[in-house]
């Protein structure tokens, strides 16, 4: 039986927080949700092909619409309404980083993103070209699984203004260029079809498809990341991680879940100088969240619980719970490392913040 980190347990207690001052489930939709297309004939057709324009954020959003409305009827019979969709996580996600500027021109070499051109969906966006495939994939693999009413030939994507060979554009260029991953999106639609596919199953095969596609799109848009400032790089790699961390988990990616979650992710892109937990215009929230994920990344590369148990001279035993305090010292000093001298009065303001925080949230690791 394996254990997640410590940080892990932290970031899952802070995503539990209650949304009951939350109204109406409409408050939380992302921007611009209504005024998106919300069904094929919103878009353009030609020689009676859907024509889709996903560099344009309302129309990338307009696929999310369609397919959180087309997938609702078999989430009724898990569920008892679509809040409960599990694909919320996709659209909530876009529209973050629409609203913090993360899908803008990063050099600013072109007005796409900014007030002359406020709906543009940049290239050369690294937060809008992973996007894309979290859009194109999922949403190409249900039409092709024949849940959205319409055949796999039908639906074109427009191609971005560079970089035309990176991106597929319909089911077929999808199937060829990305099979592996178009097959797991596939297996997640076939199991939400299934009546005996429980919440736990369906959780279990989109976090797979997502996982898969980071992974395989990361490595071909890793170059983006240098249009961006060291630290707002480093929290688009740091993410990456967390989202491994969550889908072990199986974040359950419900409209209310994934707002709760996203409460605590930057409001706006880093710029250096920026250092949780010390940056003045965010919440404590979204500062310790972003100090948190810098922790879970540089130590994501340890098998935290074997050498946990070499440190502390303990013999192994994955039974047992390890108490959180022993792993936040042995985290913290195996992230900071030499450096930890340094920057001693820093590095103890930041482990007394994450002590807090674990201590409260958690007390013993989580066990999968």
């Amino acid at each position: 039986m394996a254990f997640l980190p410590p940080w892990t347990c932290v970031l899952l207690g802070c995503f539990s927080v209650s949304l009951a001052g939350a109204s109406n489930f409409s408050d939380l939709y992302p921007p611009l949700w209504k005024k998106s297309a919300s069904q094929f004939s919103d878009y353009k057709v030609k020689n009676g092909k859907y024509i889709i324009d996903p560099w344009v954020y309302p129309e990338r959003m307009g696929m999310y619409k369609i397919l959180v409305n087309k997938t609702a009827s078999y989430f009724e019979n898990i569920l008892l309404d679509n809040e409960q969709n599990i694909l919320w996580g996709l659209p909530l996600q876009n529209g973050w980083q629409y609203k913090t500027g993360r899908l803008a021109d990063p050099r600013r070499r072109t007005d796409c993103g900014y007030d002359s051109d406020p709906l543009c969906v940049s290239v050369d966006s690294w937060w809008a070209d992973m996007n894309y495939f979290l859009c194109a994939l999922p949403f190409l693999a249900a039409v092709d699984s024949g849940i959205m009413g319409i055949s796999s030939d039908q639906v074109m994507l427009l191609p971005p203004p560079k970089d035309q060979t990176k991106f597929c554009l319909n089911v077929s260029s999808c199937r060829s260029s990305f099979p592996e991953i178009m097959s797991k999106w596939n297996a997640f639609y076939q199991h939400l079809q299934y009546p005996s596919s429980t919440f736990e199953d369906l959780l279990k095969y989109l976090w797979a498809a997502h996982v898969a596609t980071i992974d395989t799109v990361g490595k071909i848009f890793e170059d983006r990341l240098e249009y961006y400032s060291k630290v707002e790089a480093n929290f688009g790699r740091n993410w990456c991680v967390a989202v491994d961390y969550l889908a072990a988990s199986l974040f359950p990616t419900t409209l209310v879940r994934t707002h709760e979650l996203q409460e605590g992710l930057p409001p706006r892109m880093l710029v250096n100088g920026d250092r949780a937990p010390f940056i003045s215009d965010f919440t404590e929230f979204q500062n310790t969240v972003l100090l948190l994920l810098s922790f879970l990344s540089q130590v994501d590369n340890f098998p935290v619980v074997i050498l946990l148990a070499t440190t502390l001279h303990a013999p192994i035993d994955t039974q047992s719970s390890v108490t959180v305090s022993k792993a936040l010292e042995f985290s913290a000093l195996k992230a900071n490392g030499a450096c930890i001298n340094k920057t001693q009065k820093a590095t103890a303001n930041e482990e007394t913040v994450l002590r807090r925080l674990v201590q409260t949230h958690c007390g013993k690791f989580p066990r999968i």
